[in-house]
């Protein structure tokens, strides 16, 4: 019998999840100094919401096009994510240079494809190195996805008063370090994994499979809201410092940004405990319904007490990101066994390009409500959406080939 588990396999799981912090800081470093950006660029609403979008439209054209032409099959994993993350840090440094709105949307675009090639082949070499524990190994992976996102406004918030090119510098620096961990400390595992090559021929059938589908459109509900959560924070504490009402959460707009954010990470562990215990199906409907009740919640807790919006942030942030690793498990489970990779591409790709919808909408609808306090409302049909279409599959025969079966 072939062994079932690689020695060494956490530490080496502790420093891919070190390094892909490292790398993932680069996605919000924008985003994180966006007031600062307005002032000096003059930048509009539109154009900072581009900001951030670019980097999801990236990703999207990253993943699929890398699986296109079969990269993380041609290129050795960390060689490609090496390469990908030093990608990455140089774009986000170029915005030193001040290039203005238009080039630094370009910029922010290279950043995603760039990222493009570390996310992805991070999940691929997670499981060259775990068969048993797999579930936990994905949920500490996504933890370190969440933690290195909340790090720019970490950044910002230890440097407040210092100029905005203090942030890029940071996460600039700490995805160049990342770039060499991945080549000189990351190596695979003793298990192959299956070729993760997005084949159009297939995508149509992978999208009918029902109860696929089903699980896909649970994910789709969860990306809605997520993405745009954790880009309009700032903006939503930033309102509140503005407004004068209560003193924001945790001391700054930057803080409350950085709290909401890296909470998602006890939120990774905790579904992956729930899902063992309760099942996939109910873990993620309930963590939707949870997040879906938070959108509505804080708007009430916009003018205080402090301690109140602080709280529905921070279960905001564990409920809002706590079943995303359970999504893609599910797909992997559900999914015929000769399109995964095809199934998983399209579920990615796809997800990431509905937040582009999501980030636009936000602060527009803050626009026609004229302020910050209610715009979040408009992402609650995401995960209601979502909780429902999972609760659909917990309903179906297939649901027993899912990690804890049909619970």
């Amino acid at each position: 019998m072939a062994q079932r588990e690689a020695p060494g396999r956490w530490g080496m799981l502790a420093v891919i999840c070190v390094a892909v912090v490292g790398a993932l800081a680069t996605w919000f470093s924008a985003t994180a100094v966006v007031p600062e950006l307005t002032s000096a660029w003059g930048l509009s609403t539109s154009q900072a919401a581009w900001l951030t979008s670019a980097v999801q439209i990236g990703f999207v054209a990253g993943a699929l096009g890398s699986s296109l032409v079969n990269l993380p099959d041609i290129v050795r994993l960390p060689r490609l994510m090496a390469a990908s993350a030093l990608a990455a840090g140089l774009a986000n440094a170029a915005l030193l240079l001040e290039p203005g709105p238009g080039v630094a949307v370009a910029l922010r675009f290279a950043t995603g494809v760039a990222l493009a090639g570390v996310y992805p082949p991070a999940l691929k070499l997670m499981a060259t190195w775990f068969v048993r524990g797999r579930g936990l190994a994905l949920g500490l992976l996504i933890g370190a996805l969440t933690l290195g996102s909340s790090m720019p406004h970490l950044v910002r918030a230890a440097t407040e008063g210092l100029a905005w090119e203090a942030v890029v510098i940071a996460t600039s620096a700490g995805t160049l370090a990342a770039a060499a961990l991945f080549l000189g400390a990351v190596r695979e595992g003793p298990f192959a994994f299956g070729r993760a090559v997005f084949d159009p021929r297939h995508a149509l059938r992978v999208l009918a499979d029902r109860p696929v589908l089903l699980a896909n459109i649970g994910y789709f509900g969860h990306m809605w809201e997520l993405y745009a959560m954790w880009a309009w924070m700032l903006a939503f504490g930033t309102a509140i410092a503005e407004a004068g009402v209560a003193p924001v959460p945790f001391g700054s707009a930057s803080m409350l940004s950085f709290v909401a954010v890296a909470s998602g990470v006890a939120g990774c562990i905790l579904g992956g405990a729930l899902s063992d215990r309760i099942g996939r199906c109910l873990t993620t409907a309930g963590l939707m319904a949870v997040s879906a009740s938070c959108a509505v919640l804080i708007g009430f807790a916009f003018d205080g007490p402090s301690w109140l919006l602080g709280a529905i942030a921070v279960v905001w942030g564990i409920s809002i990101v706590g079943d995303s690793a359970q999504f893609s498990a599910a797909v992997t489970e559900l999914a015929d066994t000769r399109f995964v990779g095809t199934a998983v591409t399209v579920q990615m790709g796809l997800g990431f390009a509905l937040t582009v919808v999501s980030i636009w909408l936000v602060p527009l609808v803050a626009e026609l409500l004229g302020g910050w306090r209610w715009s979040f409302v408009v992402l609650v049909p995401g995960p209601l959406v979502g909780a429902a279409a999972m609760l659909a599959l917990r309903r179906r025969p297939e649901a027993v080939r899912l990690a804890g079966g049909a619970r």
